[in-house]
């Protein structure tokens, strides 16, 4: 005979799978969620700031947009600029770190 143990009604829930698209994490922050179709949200955007290194070699960001191809004798360390590019939040790179931006061009700001 097997016995089945009541759940502890004191008990936290169990946290959502990491891939979850609930609506808020633990920290209260709002989960990305997918577009139609299962596909991130990608599309055309402009920022402006200043380039900073980061973390891996050759990884350059404004914000937390990592600065994906591009003229790399615009987009040096220190350097403020205005990108435009196409966000590819789904693009693997080594860098570990912000959301790719597929630089299309770069000026000076």
């Amino acid at each position: 005979m097997s016995s089945i143990k009541p759940s502890d009604p004191n008990a936290e829930p169990p946290l959502p799978p990491a891939n979850s698209t609930a609506p808020a994490s633990p920290t209260g922050r709002p989960t990305p969620s997918k577009s139609p179709g299962g596909s991130a949200p990608t599309g055309t955007m402009t920022v402006t700031g200043v380039v900073t290194p980061g973390v891996e070699p050759n990884c350059l960001l404004i914000d937390n947009y990592l600065l994906v191809n591009g003229p790399r004798d615009q987009l040096r360390s220190g350097a403020r600029v205005t990108v435009t590019g196409r966000l590819q939040p789904g693009l693997m790179t080594t860098c570990q770190q912000g959301t790719p931006l597929l630089v299309e061009s770069v000026r000076p700001a």
